[in-house]
């Protein structure tokens, strides 16, 4: 069976910008804000990046901060899938839950220039999410 890596890391903020400058002081970790019309999600880079934006050593990833809620309000992790709706599917057979994208409706988001992205609760109740990478990003399983 092929595997599918890690390639994004998520935790949950009540301040944003707090934590953004907790993580720039203490790690050098630099941040980008978001708008509203991307959740005002924090784009987080850990790790030097290359010219098409992705980190240049394998095995390394970025992340980003999310605004905490009562129903969702710890770190998760971000796996990339060739196929969202496949490994959706994959996911409930195997015992999980398929939360689906930011409104709910277990429909993957189509995050512009990202990928489609879908969340899920596992069998021991983590919240971990999915992403078709889209086709610019050199991200994908097995390269």
């Amino acid at each position: 069976m092929k595997m599918n890596p890690v390639v994004h890391f998520e935790m949950p903020a009540v301040d944003s910008k707090r934590m953004a400058g907790f993580y720039a002081r203490a790690f050098g970790w630099q941040t980008k804000q978001m708008g509203p019309e991307m959740g005002n999600y924090v784009v987080v880079t850990t790790t030097e990046l290359s010219a098409n934006q992705l980190p240049q050593e394998p095995g390394r990833i970025n992340g980003g901060f999310f605004t905490k809620t009562k129903e969702n309000q710890y770190p998760s992790v971000v796996i990339a899938v060739d196929d969202i709706k496949k490994a959706m599917k994959k996911v409930e057979e195997a015992g999980g839950k398929v939360l689906g994208g930011s409104r709910g409706r277990g429909e993957p988001d189509d995050i512009p220039g990202v990928g489609l992205y879908a969340s899920f609760v596992d069998t021991e109740g983590n919240r971990v999410s999915l992403l078709q990478p889209a086709p610019r990003m050199d991200v994908r399983p097995g390269r």
